[in-house]
């Protein structure tokens, strides 16, 4: 069965850190390309920053690049752990982050809930 459990996110001032983490299991996430997304109230879920499978590759959303760093640990098979640095947050960061693969193609996760206040 696979599963996708975020955590790590909270309350923080702007201007604040979160470091996210992202549990994959059930299936061999290692294998595939992963990303963070987020949707914020009122608005759809929008792609946030993207990690090839070896790791080396990154992409980021243009609202996010130089304040967020994605990262991933494949240390197992049955497990893989993706990481979201957040650095300098601003209130229109506020939203519920999602991990999934790239594209997404398992079902969403109960995200994690990140609210900057400013």
């Amino acid at each position: 069965q696979v599963q996708l459990v975020e955590s790590g996110g909270g309350l923080v001032q702007a201007g604040g850190s979160l470091r996210l983490s992202c549990a994959a299991s059930g299936r061999v996430f290692s294998s595939y390309n992963m990303g963070w997304y987020r949707q914020a109230p009122g608005k759809e879920r929008e792609f946030v920053a993207t990690i090839t499978r070896s790791g080396v590759t990154t992409n980021y959303a243009d609202s996010v690049k130089g304040r967020f760093t994605i990262s991933r640990d494949n240390a197992d098979n049955a497990k893989t752990t993706v990481f979201l640095q957040m650095n300098s947050l601003k209130p229109e960061d506020t939203a519920i982050y999602y991990c999934n693969t790239v594209p997404a193609v398992w079902t969403w996760g109960q995200g994690t809930q990140v609210t900057v206040s400013s």
